[in-house]
Formats: structure tokens, C-alpha cells, sequence
């Protein structure tokens, strides 16, 4: 009797237990909407951004994202964006994205007429300082065995 107990018990408390994930997590409509439009990534920035590179969302060097161009559909998460620095790789993709009540960013980068749902990796990244013109997306990073930020500052493109 003990041991049906038990494991009863044990069951309830597994089952009782709901894994989270950042997938299933409600939207911050208020953040989204405020991103909606065309912006341009004015800066890239971490601690040792002068001797170690960082290669962003496995694309390029962190700095190649400097002038790139964002555009963000807010009702239905798409958009695209586009390398345009010199010395770098050309790219352009469209994107999925949204932003959950943790303020977490998600982004997909999609190849050309590829669903979203068929893309496994994606990218999370952290919502900070939003303001009408500008807002910043913070990857966090193993440097060393140390996180390290890397901070994408964005501005309202004109």
C-alpha cells in the first residue's frame, strides 16, 4: 500500500510539473508594436569588442551587423533584414520574430520562401531600453567561461 501511495504521489508531482518555453509564452503586443517599421543597427558593442570577435547569429563578424538594415511586421511577426557593410558578407533574409512577456526576443532568420515552422534554430535575445526611436537586443554570450553581453543598438531608420 505503501509503494502505490508513493508512486502515486510521484506521478502527481511529474505530471504536476510543466516545463516552460520560450515558445509558448504569451506576447508583449505592446513591445512588438513599438518595434513595428524599419530601423538600422547603429552599433554593436561587449567588453573586448577591440581584440575578441564575435561572429552574430553565425552570419558574420558582430561588426558586419553595424548599418545593417531591420524591417519589423509587427501583426504578423515577419520581416527581413540586410548586411550592408563594406568588407563583408553580402546577405539578406527575410525573418520571424516576436517578443514574450519576459521580454525576450525571438528571432528566426528564414532562407527564401522557407516556412517558419520547418526552421528548427532560432535565436533569443533580451528587449531592453525601448524607446519610441531606439532600442537595444542583448545576446548573451560564453566568453572565457564568463557571460558577456553583446548589445545590437537599434535606431528608427528615416
Amino acid at each position: 500500500m505503501k509503494k502505490i501511495f508513493f508512486l502515486a504521489a510521484l506521478s502527481l508531482v511529474l505530471f504536476s510539473c510543466k516545463t516552460s518555453s520560450v515558445t509558448d509564452k504569451k506576447l508583449d503586443k505592446g513591445a512588438q508594436v513599438a518595434m513595428k517599421g524599419n530601423w538600422v543597427i547603429s552599433s554593436v558593442y561587449y567588453p573586448g569588442s577591440e581584440v575578441i570577435k564575435v561572429n552574430s547569429f553565425q552570419l558574420a563578424d558582430s561588426k558586419c551587423f553595424e548599418g545593417s538594415t531591420w524591417k519589423f511586421i509587427s501583426n504578423n511577426n515577419k520581416g527581413n533584414m540586410a548586411l550592408t557593410a563594406s568588407n563583408c558578407p553580402v546577405f539578406s533574409s527575410p525573418i520571424t520574430w516576436y517578443v514574450n512577456k519576459e521580454g525576450q526576443f525571438v528571432l528566426k532568420v528564414l532562407d527564401a520562401g522557407e516556412k517558419a515552422k520547418k526552421v528548427r534554430d532560432g535565436y533569443i535575445l533580451y528587449v531592453a531600453n525601448q524607446t519610441q526611436d531606439s532600442f537595444q537586443l542583448i545576446d548573451k554570450i560564453n566568453v572565457g567561461g564568463k557571460m558577456t553581453d553583446v548589445v545590437y543598438q537599434f535606431q528608427r531608420a528615416n
